[in-house]
Formats: structure tokens, sequence, C-alpha cells
């Protein structure tokens, strides 16, 4: 048999005082519907349990409350969800520009950004950029164009029929031959 004190078991955690009376639980009595407790010590356990667990249920309403209230103020202020991502990033982003590899790296390539070799690449690419954007142009002009000469499909067809027939007459002829 163990000796224990019910006001130890329920109260210990919310460090309360204990009394002294203690409860003998036997061991043997685990599982059995009453686990060795005479009936006063059994209902003072479960008055004892129904109180702890109306705490309980007072206590998830209070932090309720309180996790609501935290959220009418950081909406108050402006901040929310995102706005907290947000400033986790950008801390996020100094610490990693304030560390030595990212220091490193930015001097290499700083470095190389005022080698003669990166000059010439980067006047070289700039200078086929140019080239393309022109040549891209031509083109954008000469579809526009055509797409423009589509727009009168009908005027295409008498252009093309006229042409074939002074082409096709005997005067026209005569006159290329002359």
């Amino acid at each position: 048999m163990q000796s224990v004190s019910p006001q130890l078991l329920a109260k210990r955690d919310c460090g309360e005082n204990v009394s002294p009376r203690n409860i003998s639980i036997g061991i043997s009595g685990i599982g059995s519907p009453t686990n060795g407790l005479s009936e006063e010590d059994e209902f003072d356990l479960k008055m004892e349990l129904a109180k702890t667990e109306d705490e309980i249920q007072t206590l998830r309403q209070v932090l309720l409350a309180k996790e609501k209230y935290a959220m009418d103020i950081r909406r108050q202020l402006g901040t929310g969800p995102f706005s907290e991502i947000k400033q986790n990033l950008s801390k996020g982003w100094q610490e990693v520009q304030t560390s030595n590899a990212y220091l490193t790296a930015s001097a290499t390539l700083e470095d190389i950004s005022q080698s003669n070799v990166y000059k010439r690449t980067q006047e070289s690419i700039s200078n086929a950029g140019q080239m393309t954007s022109a040549a891209l142009s031509t083109v954008g002009v000469a579809i526009t164009r055509r797409l423009g000469d589509m727009r009168y499909p009908q005027l295409i067809l008498l252009h093309t029929l006229l042409v074939q027939n002074i082409r096709n007459t005997f005067s026209f002829h005569d006159r290329l031959t002359r």
C-alpha cells in the first residue's frame, strides 16, 4: 500500500498548499472502480476533478479572449500576419547582408565588375542588344505593314487582277518590246 494525498495529486501543479490528510491507495486496487478509496475520499477527488476541469475551461476561455484582444491590437496597429512575415524577411535579409559569406561574395563581384574582360563583355552584349532591337523593330514594321495591307483584301485582289490584265493586253506587250 502507498499513501498519497489527494490534494497533492490535484493541486501540486497549481502551487497551492497541501493539507496533511493522506488517503491510502492500494496498488492492487488500480483498475477497480474505487481504487481502494473510501466513499468520502472518492467524493472529494471527484469534486477536485470537477473543480479542476472548470478551471481549465475558464483558462481556455481567458486565453481565447486574450488572443482576440491581441489580434485587435495588431489590427489597430496595422500589423497583420503579412507585415510580420515582411518584418521577418527584412530582418533575415539584413542578417544575410552582414554575413561574412555575403560580404566576401560581394567584394569578389565588385572586383569582377571592375575588370577589363567584364567591361568588354558588357559592351559587346550591349551592342548585340541594340542590333537585335533594331532588327526586331524592322521586322515589326514589316509585319505591321503587311497586316495593314490585309485589312483590305478586296483592293489587293483587284490590284492583282488589274496588273495581270494590263500585262496580258496587246498594247502593253508592244510597249515592252519596242
